[in-house]
């Protein structure tokens, strides 16, 4: 059994600590447009994330730990849409199988800059590559490891078979796929008591009332959530061995998919 490093954590959700407030949608009065990664978000995306994710922390942190068990010698671990590299981050600072390498994929420019920067402060030696593309269009090769933590919601529905085959091909027997995303549930109740739960999640983050239905209006048709039992079903037409949920908070789940 492979061994890691003690993990320690320093930084709750392995980036930099922000200085910058996300306060993108205060003052909005007009229709906020489309939500895009922009440069605007990667400046306070780390502020972002964390008062808008229930769990994001958690689950960054344990994808490390997933990745350590899971990464064979000489094989890539994927973090497909990396964002600001925080997945990457916590697969870095806990791998320690040999030869191993973690490809970066990110269809946003200004997101994979300052990714890159904060990769370069990191002091952890498995080495990096990150690469600007669409992720429906990313060939996953000789992987360990996949990771597609709130990524696979931004595709539109009907790439998303696509995608996950995609990745399944290209994960090694054994490897394993950490996939995190914002559901839906099929009981109408359950799902506008999450709704709900989720915003006063952001309220006691900070987040006016204004700010939240400015947000959900700008993701309208750009985040598009799906049941579990749909991303279950998917997983397992793709071929995944095994497939189930590891964590839960309110309406945000990862799951994880062995080969």
């Amino acid at each position: 059994m492979l061994k890691s490093r003690p993990f320690t954590n320093p930084r709750s959700d392995h980036l930099p600590v922000s200085t910058q407030r996300d306060n993108i949608y205060a003052n909005t009065i007009t229709e906020p447009g489309l939500f895009a990664f922009d440069d605007r978000v990667a400046r306070v995306f780390p502020d972002m994330i964390k008062r808008s994710v229930p769990g994001y922390t958690t689950v960054v942190a344990m994808t490390g730990l997933i990745a350590a068990r899971y990464a064979q010698a000489d094989t890539a671990l994927y973090d497909l849409g990396c964002s600001l590299g925080a997945s990457t981050l916590a697969m870095r600072q806990n791998t320690l199988a040999p030869g191993c390498r973690i490809v970066g994929i990110d269809n946003s420019k200004a997101m994979l800059a300052q990714c890159r920067t904060i990769i370069d402060t990191d002091s952890h030696d498995t080495p990096v590559d990150l690469v600007c593309a669409d992720l429906a269009e990313v060939k996953v090769q000789d992987a360990s490891v996949a990771v597609l933590n709130w990524t696979l919601q931004f595709v539109p529905v009907e790439r998303r078979t696509a995608v996950i085959a995609g990745i399944y091909e290209g994960l090694l027997p054994g490897g394993v796929l950490v996939l995190s995303e914002k559901v839906t549930f099929e009981d109408p109740h359950l799902d506008a008591l999450n709704i709900d739960l989720h915003h006063e999640f952001k309220r006691a983050n900070g987040y006016s009332d204004l700010e939240i239905a400015n947000k959900r209006s700008a993701l309208e048709n750009v985040l598009i959530p799906e049941t579990l039992a749909g991303h279950k079903q998917r997983l397992a037409k793709a071929g995944f061995e095994s497939c189930d949920v590891w964590f839960q908070c309110f309406n945000f789940a990862s799951l994880v998919a062995v080969k």
